[in-house]
């Protein structure tokens, strides 16, 4: 992974590899230092090359059930489909689960929510996403547990849609979702300290 010019390989990201319950995952964690506190660049370029690798998709007709195609990271019938699940991690709080299989894939993902009313919010949000989840395509109803949003992938939108645009549409929600939960609860607190002022006027 190419670095930033103005950075040094220490000050930049801190990759571990973990073997655990049988399966690799690999967690990227980022230092927190001064010139770079705040910033979504390594963690989201880590995301976008794992993605643009991982979209290796093709049709793939069930080995158990005749003329039925179903996405194999879904069923999990045959594990010799599935591939190594990866986890990628910016803290505890966010990170970004990858599941691919030979002709679909899974991306799970996990919002930062540092109080109780981000907590809502993100709620709120991802709720009122998964209710309209027909008119985002690749956007799973139900997330996985443990995650906020989710999306499954199959070779049919491989083969409908740009592969890169797919992954510039899973980025962009990473950088929106954060954005738009942030303008939120600013916006809250503004109303509710109006409402405050107002109230102890009387």
């Amino acid at each position: 992974m190419p670095l930033p010019k103005e950075m040094s390989p220490p000050t930049y990201l801190a990759a571990a590899t973990i073997v655990t319950s049988g399966f690799w995952i690999l967690v990227f964690v980022m230092r927190q230092f001064p010139s770079f506190s705040g910033t979504l660049k390594p963690y989201l370029a880590a995301v976008r090359r794992t993605l643009t690798a991982a979209m290796c998709l093709e049709n793939f007709s069930s080995q158990i059930v005749e003329k039925h195609n179903k996405p194999e990271v879904e069923v999990r019938a045959s594990k010799e489909l599935l591939l190594t699940p990866i986890l990628i991690s910016r803290n505890d709080k966010e990170k970004v689960l990858i599941e691919s299989s030979i002709n679909s894939m899974r991306i799970s993902i996990a919002v930062k929510q540092a109080d109780d009313l981000e907590k809502l919010l993100c709620h709120n949000f991802t709720r009122f996403m998964t209710m309209r989840a027909e008119h985002f395509i690749i956007l799973r109803r139900k997330p996985i547990e443990g995650y906020d949003i989710s999306f499954l992938i199959t070779n049919i939108h491989v083969e409908q849609m740009y592969k890169h645009k797919i992954v510039d549409f899973v980025i962009y929600f990473m950088e929106e979702i954060d954005r738009e939960i942030s303008e939120m609860k600013l916006s809250m607190n503004a109303r509710a300290r109006i409402c405050a002022e107002e109230f102890l006027k009387r």
